[in-house]
């Protein structure tokens, strides 16, 4: 099996370069690699085609178009049976191929997703937010894997199509936020084979700190109701978890105001104040001891705690913001 990988590419050329050493270690060798500069204002064509002499590296510079289409650009040059798509902030293990092409073969794959994990060299934070990305107490137990709730939509960090789907598909609809997940439906109505390769994980560094991760997770958020507008099927309970999430959040800090301006004289309100504190007492303390027993790392515990929050408050913040957007108000 003959495997062309495309990557797009936004300002980021620090980024691609631990990618493409990565590949150079890759135990399967059979693959070409394409990497798509979408309009990016810092460009990384010194360091790809440093790399030709040990990868089989393709660069294009094409206008900004959203990396939706900058992936469709690539399938259009790839010659490959398989084309895998990964984010540029990603780094591959040496089997991560050789596992993706068993995978397929196993399963008799059309398309396939695959999880993400933390490398040893990535930052408590981004180890935290790692966590975070991928817990089931947090939007993580929300994203697709084999235990979710409904059919597993592969996210474009880490994910793959055949060339008969990219001929029938025509790929990406959607230039940026929630088009993987656009993606993953129509490959599914078209009944193609889509599954979860467990064994072919990837490292993804994602963001480095809270505030650029609030900013990642508030469009995630936003980006869910841009599916329900397209899909309302696709829409389920658990979805709008996170904004119950901040409601309550809310909730309980008008009551503590509310509380003290009557100097707690009303007794319901103060009632409901402590059961939304002890709720979120018991939230942070399984957040915490879920996380040091997953991780085995008192630092990256510890952070990840306002990470889940800051996680939990985004993706609520911004799928309200959607909803009252495009749904409430028909914008």
């Amino acid at each position: 099996m003959f495997f062309s990988i495309i990557i797009p590419l936004y300002n980021r050329p620090q980024e691609i370069h631990e990618l493409l050493q990565s590949l150079t270690e890759q135990q399967y060798s059979d693959f070409e690699i394409i990497i798509v500069e979408d309009g990016s204002r810092i460009q990384a064509k010194d360091i790809v085609q440093a790399f030709a002499d040990r990868l089989d590296v393709h660069y294009y510079l094409t206008e900004n178009t959203g990396q939706g289409f900058a992936r469709n650009y690539g399938f259009g040059k790839a010659k490959g049976d398989f084309f895998i798509v990964l984010d540029s902030d990603v780094i591959v293990p040496p089997q991560y191929l050789r596992q993706v092409a068993a995978g397929i073969k196993a399963q008799q794959l059309d398309a396939f997703g695959g999880p993400d994990a933390a490398h040893a060299s990535f930052s408590d934070m981004q180890k935290a937010i790692s966590y975070s990305m991928t817990s089931p107490l947090t939007t993580g137990g929300i994203r697709g894997n084999k235990k979710h709730i409904g059919p597993f939509h592969p996210r474009s960090f880490n994910m793959g199509i055949s060339r008969a789907v990219w001929e029938r598909t025509k790929g990406f609809r959607l230039s940026r936020r929630s088009e993987d997940i656009e993606f993953s439906i129509r490959m599914i109505a078209e009944g193609f084979q889509v599954g979860l390769i467990p064994e072919a994980f990837v490292y993804h560094k994602r963001r480095t700190d809270l505030s650029q991760f609030f900013r990642q997770t508030y469009l995630f958020g936003k980006g869910r109701i841009d599916i329900y507008k397209i899909y309302p099927k696709e829409l389920k309970w658990v979805h709008a978890l996170p904004a119950v999430f901040v409601v309550g959040l809310v909730v309980i800090a008008m009551l503590t105001l509310l509380n003290v301006l009557t100097y707690g004289g009303i007794t319901l309100f103060v009632q409901i104040a402590y059961l939304g504190y002890a709720f979120l007492s018991l939230y942070t303390i399984a957040l915490f001891f879920h996380a040091l027993n997953t991780t085995k790392d008192l630092l990256v515990a510890l952070n990840a705690v306002p990470a889940a929050y800051v996680q939990l408050v985004a993706y609520g913040s911004g799928f309200i913001q959607n909803y009252m957007d495009k749904i409430c108000f028909q914008k």
